[in-house]
């Protein structure tokens, strides 16, 4: 039973809670990065995919739309 516990702990802190941290990262890094973060980034997508698959229906980052002024 605690084995169980453990893989499901495990298994929703890899698919809903890091990559929840990692959305959040990304929106607020993806412009001023430096190329060696951005490698880093790259990773943490690739190796958290299946997380940020799970979570992308529910969760926009677009950029907010622009006020023109006419």
């Amino acid at each position: 039973m605690v084995v169980a516990l453990l893989y499901l702990i495990l298994s929703g802190i890899y698919l809903l809670v890091v990559p929840f941290v990692l959305y959040a990262y990304l929106q607020k890094r993806w412009y001023v990065v430096s190329s060696f973060e951005r490698g880093f980034m790259y990773f943490l997508v690739f190796f958290f995919f299946p997380g940020l698959l799970l979570l992308s229906p529910f969760l926009n980052f677009r950029p907010k739309r622009r006020q023109v002024q006419s």
